[in-house]
C-alpha cells in the first residue's frame, strides 16, 4: 500500500479510548450515532490536521500548522463519528465528537489514495478562509506528521461538500489548487460610492 498512515502520538490514542469508554471523560454530549452504537468502538485511520490559515503570496511555500489528530471511530466495519484530540500543555487531550459528511468522504478519498501507485504520507488540511478539508498527500513518506510545508508536488483532495467550483474527490497538485484557492479569498475590488 503505498498510503503512509503515521501513527499517531500515544497520549491522542489514549485520550480517545478515555473517552470512548467512559461518558464522565466526554465535555458535551455524544453524538447521535455513538448514543446509538450496540457493539464495540475503535478508533482508527488516525490523521494529522494542518490547517493553513492564510493563503501566502505565489512566491513563498504555504505554510501550516498542526491544529489536532483526527481519528474515525468504527463500529462493525463502518465509520460511526470522528474524534478530533488537541495539543494543550499537558499533552495531547481529546476534543470532541462528531459525525457528519467529511466521514464517509475521508474514507472515500483515503479509498482512492490507497489505490494509487505514488507512495505518500496522508494528513488533512483544513482550509477555513473557504470552509474546505481536504486530504493532503504529501510527498515525503518519511516527514514528521507536524511538519507543515505544502509542496508544490503534494496532492489535495478536496473532501465533500467541497466550496462551489471545487470539484471533490478529484485530486489536484498544490501547485494547480493554490492559485485557485487564492483567487477565492482575495479581497475583491471595492466598489466606488460615486
Amino acid at each position: 500500500m503505498p498510503l503512509h498512515v503515521p501513527p499517531a502520538p500515544a497520549p491522542a490514542l489514549r485520550s480517545v479510548l478515555a473517552a470512548l469508554g467512559s461518558p464522565t471523560a466526554v465535555r458535551g454530549p455524544r453524538t447521535s450515532a455513538l448514543r446509538s452504537v450496540q457493539g464495540p468502538l475503535s478508533p482508527e485511520l488516525p490523521l494529522p490536521v494542518h490547517v493553513l490559515d492564510r493563503i501566502a503570496p505565489a512566491r513563498t511555500a504555504p505554510l501550516t500548522r498542526l491544529a489536532a489528530w483526527r481519528f474515525l471511530i468504527r463500529s462493525e466495519g463502518r465509520a460511526v463519528a470522528a474524534a478530533d484530540t488537541v495539543l494543550t500543555p499537558d499533552g495531547w487531550t481529546f476534543s470532541h465528537f462528531f459525525e457528519g459528511p467529511y466521514l464517509a468522504s475521508t474514507e472515500l478519498a483515503v479509498r482512492q489514495a490507497e489505490a494509487s501507485a505514488t507512495a505518500c504520507q496522508a494528513r488533512l488540511l483544513s482550509i477555513p478562509e473557504l470552509y474546505m478539508l481536504t486530504l493532503w498527500l504529501h510527498g515525503d513518506t518519511e516527514a514528521d506528521p507536524a511538519g507543515g510545508v505544502l509542496a508544490p508536488a503534494d496532492v489535495l483532495v478536496p473532501l465533500a461538500p467541497a466550496p462551489p467550483g471545487i470539484a471533490a474527490h478529484r485530486p489536484h497538485r498544490v501547485a494547480d489548487l493554490l492559485p485557485v484557492i487564492s483567487l477565492r479569498v482575495a479581497p475583491g475590488p471595492l466598489l466606488s460610492s460615486a
